[in-house]
């Protein structure tokens, strides 16, 4: 598994904890806990504790692609792993200009893929995918 994707892998367990709890976890003590427990020889110079503070500095804009995306899915019906994996998904897309689209993108498909149910990675890649889409059609022209 590569640093950056067991990064995620981290992230995505410290935000479902938030999830869980009603948004009421310390972080930074799941963060630390998680990577204790899960990666005790990992040093990812502060790539998790990034994804997760931008996941939630941003969570409102976040939800609301989602719910832009997926509106056969109320957000409070879709899983809390397949939720927080779009957090990820999307905070990536929109606004980690370090990370490649396609990279975030298939990230996310892998996440989905092994913590979420049977179609989790179909339900991903088709909202991610349906994003990045719309990102491509408001970009200008390239000269």
């Amino acid at each position: 598994m590569s640093n950056r994707h067991l990064a995620r892998t981290i992230a995505l367990q410290t935000l479902y904890q938030w999830d869980f709890n009603d948004k009421q976890t310390d972080l930074e003590a799941v963060i630390k806990n998680d990577l204790a427990e899960f990666a005790p020889q990992f040093d990812d110079k502060g790539f998790i504790d990034n994804l997760v503070k931008g996941v939630t500095k941003n969570q409102k804009e976040i939800d609301s692609l989602i719910t832009k995306f997926a509106p056969e899915w109320p957000l409070e019906q879709i899983t809390m792993v397949d939720r927080n994996v779009l957090r990820i998904g999307i905070y990536e897309l929109q606004y980690d200009a370090d990370i490649p689209d396609k990279v975030a993108i298939n990230e996310a498909i892998e996440l989905a893929k092994t913590f979420g149910g049977e179609s989790s990675g179909k339900f991903v890649n088709g909202v991610l995918g349906s994003i990045y889409k719309q990102m491509l059609s408001e970009q200008p022209p390239a000269n």
